[in-house]
């Protein structure tokens, strides 16, 4: 097998303007949104701190998640073509499944830092130091390698005979899966520890982290105290069950319905929506983040305005 067709949402020549015009505009929404939190995080001082430290590297793994599909897709329907080849396929389930995992990790590794943080304040800097944020960030990585590449290698055994069109806009795993010919047991045993084990584990840790920080949050006395303690957390929460929810919607679309319209649908709003929505959930909810926007962009009018003197 040399190349695959992918067919996209929609094979109607009169609507693929509008669905390019769509995705290349929610895609470069994404792309400066998340470089802006980038910015704001590394250029303040004082938000060098293991919870921004955690939101940078998070935006910078929803830039490569979603240029992992989107731009292929918009290449496509600009030159009015649907091949992709299967080096290619291989390689960009890879990253898929790899920034995939790591977005996961890094969301569990974010709810732990706001558990040590709300539950252990006087502790919290001896605790979240610099290099215990390092081996963190480097466990979601050799974790998401691992997992990226145990999927694809069991992929690679996998024998096509003539069915060539892939019913969506990307390399999905599980439609390569089915467009198989041969016994395809490893690679839905592969599949199913990786959700049970390392989402499993991700999903488990995030709901204990959140049942300790809602204990020691009830435990507070004032009002003032709980909504302070909680306006901590309110984003990264929100993120959370928007990754969560999008997951739930794409595995339940695929499972209950076997038509790849929906799953299409559901994977747009799980490689693109969540992405793009992330730097706008993390700013407009973040004192920190705005006040370091503004004067980044402060910063930049000034800049501007001396080179024009």
């Amino acid at each position: 097998m040399s190349e695959f067709l992918l067919l996209g949402l929609s094979q109607d020549p009169e609507v693929q303007p509008l669905i390019y015009v769509v995705f290349l505009s929610m895609y470069l929404t994404t792309v400066l949104g998340n470089l802006l939190i980038i910015l704001a995080t590394s250029s303040d001082p004082c938000l060098h701190m293991p919870m921004y430290f955690f939101l940078c590297n998070l935006s910078l793994v929803d830039i490569c998640f979603t240029s992992t599909t989107v731009p292929k897709m918009l290449q496509n329907i600009l030159l009015q073509r649907k091949a992709i080849s299967y080096e290619g396929c291989i390689t960009q389930i890879f990253f898929f499944n790899l920034f995939g995992s790591l977005g996961d990790f890094l969301l569990t590794v974010m709810a732990y830092d706001r558990f040590v943080a709300i539950c252990h304040p006087l502790h919290y800097t001896v605790i979240m130091n610099s290099r215990l944020c390092g081996l963190l960030l480097l466990g979601c990585w050799v974790l998401g390698l691992l997992n990226s590449s145990m999927e694809v290698s069991v992929s690679l055994h996998l024998s096509f005979c003539t069915k060539v069109e892939i019913p969506h806009f990307f390399c999905e795993l599980n439609q390569l899966i089915k467009m198989a010919c041969s016994d395809t047991f490893l690679n839905h045993l592969v599949i199913y520890c990786a959700i049970i084990l390392l989402g499993g584990g991700s999903l488990l840790g995030i709901i204990y982290s959140y049942s300790k920080i809602i204990s020691s949050i009830r435990g507070v006395t004032s009002a003032q105290g709980r909504y302070k303690a909680f306006s901590t957390c309110a984003s990264h929460l929100f993120v959370v069950s928007l990754f969560y929810l999008t997951i739930m919607g794409l595995y339940l679309s695929s499972a209950v319905n076997e038509r790849a319209f929906p799953s299409a649908v559901a994977s747009v709003l799980y490689t693109l929506v969540t992405p793009m929505l992330n730097p706008f959930i993390y700013s407009l909810r973040n004192k920190d983040i705005k006040r370091a926007l503004k004067t980044l962009f402060c910063a930049g009018n000034r800049k501007r305005s001396i080179v024009l003197h």
